[in-house]
């Protein structure tokens, strides 16, 4: 498998990272925040949905890096960040725009309904795939709206 690595400058650039991301789930103590540098980062199990094809009996996880830079606070809301071993899953990563930009949110929406608010300069964000990838028979699924 070729390891994954991009970064995004652009709020299109964020979507490729988001859909990269989908489904990638990690636990409250792989978020890490540092106000003095500005960094925010998560690692996570990414669902490799690249390689997913319908119809297929097993698919990958890999574990992955995903660092925000230029980050001014962070907020959360849906879950309680104390509980260091409770298991997130990243639905998609949103971005708005403040004013005439290009500081704004960056929005990490996750299932039941939680976000981790960013609020950035500007967009920067790099993902790379840290580590080989196994075997996962479970498919991530989606109700259709």
């Amino acid at each position: 498998m070729a390891d994954v690595k991009l970064l995004a400058l652009d709020a299109d650039d964020l979507a490729i990272i988001s859909a990269h991301m989908q489904d990638a789930v990690f636990k409250v103590a792989d978020l890490s925040f540092s106000p003095r540098s500005g960094l925010f980062s998560l690692v996570a199990n990414r669902f490799v949905w690249e390689k997913a094809e319908r119809g297929a009996k097993s698919f990958e996880r890999c574990r992955a890096a995903l660092t925000f830079k230029r980050v001014e606070a962070v907020r959360s809301i849906g879950f309680d960040r104390n509980k260091t071993e409770e298991v997130l899953s990243l639905l998609a990563i949103r971005f708005a725009v403040k004013g005439e930009g290009p500081d704004g949110v960056v929005e990490l929406v996750l299932a039941g309904g939680g976000v981790i608010a960013l609020d950035v300069e500007c967009i920067e964000a790099q993902l790379a795939d840290t580590g080989g990838a196994w075997e996962t028979t479970s498919r991530p699924a989606h109700e259709a709206d």
